[in-house]
C-alpha cells in the first residue's frame, strides 16, 4: 500500500508540473486570440476581461482590409513554399549520398553543415545585404527565397540523414537484386518509408521561413516587397495604435502554423525522435 502511494505522488507531481507549463504557454496564444475578438471597449479597460465575453470580427475586417495585406501573404506563402521544397529536395538528396556513399570528404561535409547549423544568421545579415545589393536584387523575392532555403537546409539534412539512415540497406539490396537500379531503388522503396521524416523537416523549415523577420526587414523594404512579419511589425491604423486589429492580424499570421502543426504533429514527432537517435 505504501509503495503504491508513492508511485501515485511519483505520477502526480512530473503531471501537475507539465499540466502548469502547458497553461503557461498556451495563456499567451489564448490571450493573442481573445483579444482579436474583444471589442474595442474590453481591450482597453483597466480591469482585464478573461471570459466570457461578446465577441467581434470586427478587428479581424480592419486586419485583412489594411494595405499591403494580401500582396504580403502572398509573399510569404510563395517563399515559404519555395524554400521548403528546395530545402527537402536538396536535403534528400544529400542525405542519401551521406548515409549510402562512402567519398573522400564526407565527415568534413557533415561538420560543415554542423557549423552552419549553429552559426546565429543575425551576424552575416550585413554581408548578406551588401551582395543583394551589388545584384541589384533588392526589393525582390529571389535572395529571400534562396537565404530562407539556406538556413532551413542544414537541420533539414541532418534530420533526414538520421531518417534515411533507419532504413535498412537490406531493402534497397533486394529491390536491386529483383532489377530496381539505385534511382528506382531509392524512389519506390526508401522514399515512401520517409514520409514521418519529410513531413518533421517541412515543418520546420515552414516554420522558420514563415516567421523570418530580420533579413526580410533589411533586404525587402519597398510596402509590396517584404513578408508578413514585416508587415505586422509595422501595423497600425488610421488611429495609431489598434490592439484589436494587431492581435487580430498576429493570429490570422498564426493560423497557417497552427492548422499545419495539428496536421502533422503525430507524424512529426516521430521523425524528429528518428532523426535524432539514429544515424
Amino acid at each position: 500500500m505504501k509503495r503504491t502511494a508513492l508511485s501515485t505522488a511519483g505520477r502526480i507531481w512530473p503531471n501537475a508540473t507539465a499540466a502548469l507549463l502547458a497553461l503557461g504557454f498556451a495563456f499567451p496564444v489564448y490571450w493573442m486570440f481573445s483579444t482579436a475578438f474583444k471589442p474595442t471597449r474590453d481591450i482597453i479597460t483597466e480591469d482585464p476581461v478573461w471570459f466570457p465575453f461578446h465577441g467581434t470580427v470586427e478587428h479581424f475586417a480592419t486586419a485583412v482590409n489594411a494595405p499591403h495585406f494580401w500582396a504580403l501573404a502572398g509573399n510569404s506563402a510563395v517563399v515559404t513554399v519555395l524554400a521548403v521544397g528546395l530545402s527537402l529536395v536538396i536535403a534528400l538528396c544529400g542525405a542519401f549520398a551521406l548515409t549510402r556513399m562512402r567519398f573522400k570528404g564526407r565527415r568534413g561535409i557533415l561538420l560543415t553543415f554542423m557549423v552552419a547549423q549553429m552559426a546565429p544568421w543575425e551576424v552575416m545579415v550585413i554581408s548578406i545585404y551588401l551582395i543583394v545589393r551589388d545584384a541589384d536584387l533588392l526589393n525582390s523575392l529571389v535572395p529571400l527565397t534562396c537565404f530562407y532555403t539556406l538556413m532551413v537546409l542544414p537541420f533539414t539534412l541532418l534530420t533526414l540523414r538520421g531518417y534515411v539512415a533507419a532504413v535498412p540497406r537490406e531493402l534497397e539490396e533486394s529491390a536491386m537484386v529483383d532489377g530496381c537500379s539505385r534511382r528506382q531503388a531509392f524512389r519506390k522503396v526508401v522514399f515512401p518509408l520517409l514520409a514521418p521524416g519529410l513531413m518533421a523537416t517541412s515543418l520546420f523549415g515552414f516554420i522558420t521561413a514563415w516567421n523570418e523577420f530580420p533579413l526580410v526587414l533589411v533586404l525587402n523594404k519597398e510596402p509590396d516587397a517584404g513578408t508578413l512579419p514585416l508587415w505586422l511589425s509595422q501595423f497600425q491604423s488610421q488611429f495609431g495604435d489598434d490592439w484589436g486589429a494587431t492581435m487580430a492580424a498576429a493570429s490570422l499570421f498564426a493560423v497557417p502554423i497552427l492548422v499545419l502543426f495539428l496536421f502533422l504533429q503525430r507524424k512529426a514527432v516521430g521523425g524528429l525522435t528518428s532523426g535524432a537517435v539514429k544515424g
